[in-house]
Parts: structure tokens; C-alpha cells; sequence
């Protein structure tokens, strides 16, 4: 005749009341967030469902004999193996969090523990073995068990986010109905003379009681008169749909093909010269002036688009001043413009200037008139003026490449008009290129031979500088109708170099990796003490802290400490996946001049050293260039049927070290100088048709 209650916390502690007494305390083992408590008469315990996604059952009796709450005093390594204090009687493993727990027991069926989780329900015995569970293909929000009219079987509601309410029969669908609204609660309920109300309530306080069953439907529908069918008109008809339907399959794609007008076309122009005035907006660059270029980006529309928008993408360390763009629907035959700067935001240099603009639009048609959505885009390339200077030529320099051509050198007066002062002559075949980020670049034209050098103290700095050579070269020979201009290069790969870029790329990363070790502990540490503390404040008769305050702010401090370390690690490791991604664009570019590759190939070389725009712990540059290479080297640059069998991991994971990498990437180059040619096709025929220098073996 007397009343218990039992209460859950947020800090996972159970407490009973008798009446308005205060009974006892207990502390699940293992708590991290509260879930859903039931209690079950029959067994005499409270089951639960944790954390860790188990469904938990624990005695009464074995609650009230643990030790009490308020005198646990156990350590970390204690509060971890849960049986010390308080054993469970159960447990279930269910894979996923729970909405609600019921127990039911009715005389014709057996008595059972229901569980709904977030794309189950479970049905329990006692003891915590599944009866049955049932696959839920919605989201659901709320059940209740019910008795069923069939003896041996258990009704019941589940009701959804989409203001649905199913009726099952175990596990069988008998009835689905809609509902007004999402139910957060139901129950059946007897009303007076009405028996078997639904009763549901949603989120915002509506109460509905409701019935299952249609209302009659008094409408008839008309009678068909009969008519006569004609033949030959169906079948002169079905004959035209199917002439119809095959020139449609001979001719359409699964993609529709590009129209040779366009519906929107979108043009980037970058201003040829820089800002008067820089645009620069905190930028991390220690350089006396920041400068920014212009760019405008112009939209046409020849159709009505609707809900414009752009977005101007360039790679970090560059940054623009606005990225994002919305515009009003554009009318047929309309055109928007908007005007941006780009400038250099980080303290390195970056490995590509070249930027996108992407437009993304809807066109609408007579089925939808919503629109189908399309998408518009362009690429520009930033001026070399944008992230260095002209500065003094330096005779010393770590790193030298000579690249040859089949034409004469080209005096810098003409193809670097816009870094070499015309009034100084001994500029024609020296350049001097200061970077922003402070190191130094010095450019030479040989004058005697056909040949350019470049040469730097970092190798990652040669990148830029190439690059921009290659293509004034080429477009300085293209204007003059010259169609044999060729480049090449006969040097060795500066693979060692390169190598230490890699090592320093992965050494922070395994930084990082100790970092969020560290921190994770100092966090559990932190928590703890924060447990201690609690639980200490809460004793109505108060305790010394045993220098729990001195503990709690001693390990703050050293949670801040190791947060900043694992920020300047980042930030670091984001600057030297710059520098290798740079050092590995000069690489790309080196072996295609060495090999003579063409634009496939060269593709295939970009798409396995370059693999990633963002470098994650999750995912690195490292364990992806790895597989990559690992596979050209089992296919087309295989030398026999055995590496061609060898199978490859199909789980990616960080390395322990790079030496596998580096020795790949060794062996990849040997194979190419000894005539490998890279193709993605599995024909090994197709392969040993490539063309091959002179003397070389076949692969």
C-alpha cells in the first residue's frame, strides 16, 4: 500500500523515494547519457537502455544492497569495470539508441519486454533473449504495445516523423492511417462507452482521440458505355510509338549532350594589372604590402534561370574577398556582373593560381516548373605578379633545374614584360622573383644554348616559376605560328629533395596524432575530477576537496597547453601539404618533359600523385598516392604475370613510416626511364603496343 518512486539523473544516478522518503542512491556503472527506464513488476528490476546501446536489467534487490552513492570513493581504473560496485543482471546488445521501453502483460499473451530504437523494435523475454524484432524502413517517434484479439500475439502502435501511425501484429502490418501531426506519445485508452481510443499527443500540446476505419464513401462511378474497338487504328498507332521509341534509343545518351549554345554562359576576366589600392583583408603575410588583383565575373542568360548562384573557388593560401553570390532570377537575354580581388591570405605559397567560378541555376519546363537544376563554370589563371616581385638575382642556390627547348632563348624583355625594367639590359637573361613569403627565385637564359635555368634554396619555390616559363614560352611561340615548340627535360628527378618533403609532411602528422591522444586523455582526466567535484558539492554535509580545486584548474591549463599545440601543428602541417603539393606538381611535370609523355598519360601521372584537394588524418596523402602507385606498378607497368596477380589492400590506413612510398615512387620512375608507359586499360595487348624507345625490353 505504499507508493515508490524512482528517479534518473543526468548524471546517471537512480534514486528512490518510499512516499516522500528518501531511500537510497545508486550509480549505473559505465553512464555516460540517460536513456529510457522501465520497471517490470514481474522480474523486480529496472531495465534500461545505456550508452553503450545495450539494453540493461538490473534487481531491485541487487540495487539496494550496492554500495551507496554518496560513500562511493573509487578510482578511474574502478569506475570503469563496471562489476565492482553494482552488477547487472542482463545485458543486449541492440546496435542502436532507444526511444522507449514498455513491458505489457496480458493473460493470453506471453509476457514480453518491447524496445523501440531508432530503426527497430524489439520484443524481449524476461530474461533478455528477442522474442522477434522488426526492420523499420521510417523514422519513428513513439509506440505503445497493446492486447490483440488473437491469442498468443501482441498488437502495437508505432507512430512516425511522418505523421503516420502503423498498427502491427507482431511483426505482421495490419493498418496504417495519417495522422494530422508527428506523435510524441500514444496509448489506447477506454472513454466511457468508447472503447480502444487512440489518444495521441504532438510536440506542440495538440490531444487527439481518434478511431481507426474509413467513412462510407457514397459516390458511384458512372457506367461505361461500350464501344466498338477499331484495330487498325491501335495498331497503326502502337506501330508510329514504337518507330518512335527506337530512333529515341538510338540517338539519346544517359547524359544529355552539351548544346552548342549554351543556356547561361559564365566569363571571368582578371584585371592585368593590381589593385592601386590592395584589397587584402587579414591576411597572414609578414610582406610590407599585400597586393590583390581584380576579378570580374560576368553571367549571360539566354533562357529565364532561376535562383542564381555563384561561388568563386581558389586554393588556400589564396583567398578572395567574396565568395558566395546570390542574384534574382534572370531574365532572357540579361546579364549580371560582380567584381572580387584575390589576394595571398597565408604565410606560404601557393601551389596553383588558377581559380573557378561555379554557377548554379534552375531552368523551368512545362512538367516541372520548380526548374531542373544546371550548372555553369569557368576557370581563370591570377598574375605571377599577385604573390612575388622582382628582386636581385641570386648566383647561389640548393636546388638548380635546366630545361631545354628546340628554339633559341627568348630575351626576358619579351616574355616577362611585366617583371623586367626595359631600361636595364642585363635583365635580357637574369630574373630575379622575391616571394611574398620571403624566399628567392632566380631564372637564367643560357645564351650560348638553347636552355633556361631555375634555382632556389627550396625546391618547392622551382614549381611556380617553371610553370610560368612553360607557358609564356609556349604562348609566345604560339603567336608567332610556331607549332614544333617543345620542351624537355634531361636532368635527374630531384627525388631526394622530394623525400624530405614527404617526411616532414607525415612527421606532423603523427604530431597530430599524439596531440588528439593527449588531449583525450587530458579530457577523461578533466571529467573526472569534474564528477569528484560535483558529487562533493552535493553532500549535504560538506567534505575537504583534497586539492581536487588545484587538480581541475592543473589540468584546464594543461587541455588549453596541448588545444594551442595541436593548432600551430595544424596549422603547420597545412603549409607543408602546400609545399608538397607544389614539389609534387614540379615532380608531375618533370617526368612528363623526361618521358615525353602525352595529355593522357599526364592526366594518369596527376591522378596518382595528386589524389586530394584537402589533406584529413582520416585520409592522407600519403596512404593514397601509395595505393595509386601500387596499382600502376601491378598493371601497366608490370614486368611479369606474378606482380600482376599480386592483390592490394582495399583498406586505406596511415603508414607507420614512408619507406614503402618512397620505394614505390623510386621503382615507378625506374620502370618509366625503362620504357613503362602508363595506361589505365587491362588489355595487355593495348599496353605492349605503346611506343617504345629503341633498345628497351618489352614490359
Amino acid at each position: 500500500g505504499r507508493d515508490l518512486i524512482c528517479i534518473q539523473s543526468m548524471d546517471g544516478m537512480l534514486m528512490l523515494f518510499e512516499q516522500e522518503s528518501y531511500a537510497f542512491g545508486r550509480f549505473l556503472p559505465g553512464f555516460l547519457l540517460p536513456g529510457p527506464l522501465t520497471y517490470s513488476s514481474r522480474t523486480d528490476s529496472f531495465i534500461t537502455v545505456s550508452s553503450c546501446r545495450q539494453v540493461e536489467s538490473y534487481k531491485y534487490q541487487v540495487l539496494a544492497f550496492a554500495t551507496d552513492a554518496d560513500e562511493r570513493q573509487e578510482t578511474e581504473q574502478q569506475k570503469l569495470s563496471s562489476g565492482k560496485r553494482l552488477a547487472v543482471d542482463w545485458v543486449l546488445n541492440i546496435g542502436e539508441q532507444a526511444l522507449d521501453i514498455c513491458v505489457v502483460s496480458f493473460n493470453q499473451a506471453v509476457s514480453s519486454v518491447f524496445v523501440l530504437g531508432e530503426r527497430n523494435f524489439f520484443c524481449l523475454k524476461d530474461n533478455g533473449q528477442i522474442r522477434f524484432m522488426k526492420k523499420l524502413d521510417y523514422s519513428p517517434s513513439c509506440f505503445i504495445p497493446y492486447c490483440s484479439v488473437k491469442e498468443g500475439t501482441i498488437n502495437t502502435l508505432v507512430g512516425n516523423h511522418s505523421k503516420m501511425l502503423n498498427v502491427y501484429q507482431d511483426v505482421t502490418l495490419k493498418w496504417a492511417t495519417q495522422l494530422p501531426h508527428v506523435p510524441v506519445s500514444v496509448k489506447v485508452a477506454n472513454l466511457q462507452d468508447l472503447k480502444g481510443v487512440i489518444v495521441t499527443l504532438s510536440d506542440n500540446g495538440h490531444l487527439q482521440c481518434s478511431y481507426l476505419g474509413t467513412d462510407p464513401s457514397l459516390f458511384q462511378a458512372p457506367r461505361v458505355d461500350s464501344r466498338e474497338i477499331n484495330y487498325e487504328e491501335f495498331d497503326a498507332e502502337m506501330k508510329e510509338l514504337q518507330k518512335i521509341i527506337k530512333e529515341a534509343t538510338k540517338t539519346q545518351d544517359i547524359l544529355p549532350k552539351s548544346k552548342k549554345h549554351r543556356d547561361l554562359i559564365v566569363t571571368a576576366e582578371v584585371s592585368p594589372d593590381l589593385d592601386a589600392e590592395s584589397q587584402a583583408i587579414d591576411s597572414e603575410v609578414k610582406a610590407e604590402a599585400v597586393p590583390s588583383v581584380t576579378v570580374k565575373v560576368t553571367i549571360q542568360s539566354k533562357v529565364t534561370a532561376q535562383k542564381p548562384s555563384l561561388a568563386v573557388c581558389v586554393q588556400a593560401p589564396l583567398a578572395v574577398t567574396c565568395d558566395q553570390f546570390i542574384f534574382d532570377d534572370l531574365e532572357p537575354d540579361s546579364s549580371e556582373t560582380v567584381v572580387l580581388s584575390v589576394f595571398l591570405k597565408g604565410n606560404c605559397s601557393p601551389s596553383e593560381l588558377e581559380g573557378n567560378c561555379v554557377v548554379s541555376y534552375n531552368t523551368p519546363t512545362e512538367l516541372n516548373p520548380e526548374g531542373i537544376v544546371k550548372v555553369a563554370q569557368c576557370n581563370f589563371r591570377l598574375p605571377l605578379r599577385l604573390i612575388c616581385f622582382p628582386a636581385q638575382p641570386s648566383k647561389a642556390a640548393n636546388h638548380k633545374l635546366t630545361i631545354d627547348t628546340n628554339k633559341p632563348p627568348i630575351s626576358f624583355l619579351t616574355i616577362f614584360p611585366d617583371f623586367v625594367d626595359p631600361s636595364e639590359d642585363d635583365q635580357a637573361n637574369v630574373l630575379g622573383f622575391q616571394f611574398l613569403t620571403g624566399s628567392k627565385t632566380t631564372l637564367l637564359a643560357s645564351k650560348t644554348s638553347q636552355r633556361y635555368r631555375i634555382q632556389s634554396d627550396q625546391l618547392e619555390d622551382l614549381w611556380l616559376i617553371t610553370k610560368e616559363l612553360t607557358l609564356r614560352l609556349e604562348e609566345h611561340f604560339k603567336k608567332q605560328n610556331c607549332k614544333d615548340f617543345a620542351c624537355t627535360f634531361s636532368g635527374s628527378i630531384p627525388l631526394q629533395e622530394y623525400f624530405e618533403l614527404i617526411d616532414r609532411h607525415f612527421e606532423l602528422r603523427l604530431n597530430a596524432e599524439k596531440f588528439q591522444e593527449l588531449l583525450s586523455e587530458r579530457a577523461v582526466q578533466f571529467r573526472a575530477i569534474e564528477r569528484r567535484l560535483l558529487t562533493r558539492f552535493k553532500d549535504k554535509t560538506p567534505a575537504p576537496l583534497q586539492h581536487l580545486d588545484t587538480l581541475l584548474e592543473g589540468t584546464f591549463r594543461e587541455v588549453i597547453a596541448l588545444a594551442d599545440a595541436a593548432e600551430e601543428n595544424q596549422a603547420n602541417m597545412f603549409q607543408a601539404f602546400t609545399k608538397l603539393k607544389s614539389a609534387t606538381h614540379l615532380v608531375i611535370m618533370l617526368i612528363s618533359l623526361w618521358q615525353k609523355l602525352s595529355t593522357d598519360q599526364v592526366a594518369i601521372l596527376e591522378a596518382t600523385f595528386l589524389p586530394l584537394a584537402e589533406d584529413t588524418q582520416e585520409l592522407g596523402w600519403e596512404e593514397t598516392v601509395d595505393a595509386a602507385i601500387s596499382y600502376l606498378l601491378r598493371t601497366c607497368l608490370s614486368k611479369s604475370s606474378k606482380e600482376q596477380a599480386l592483390t592490394l589492400s582495399s583498406q586505406l590506413c596511415m603508414p607507420k613510416d614512408t619507406s614503402r612510398l618512397k620505394k614505390n615512387i623510386t621503382l615507378f620512375c625506374d620502370r618509366l626511364a625503362k620504357g613503362g608507359r602508363l595506361s589505365l586499360s587491362t588489355d595487355s595487348a593495348t599496353q605492349q603496343a605503346a611506343v617504345m624507345p629503341g633498345k628497351c625490353m618489352l614490359i
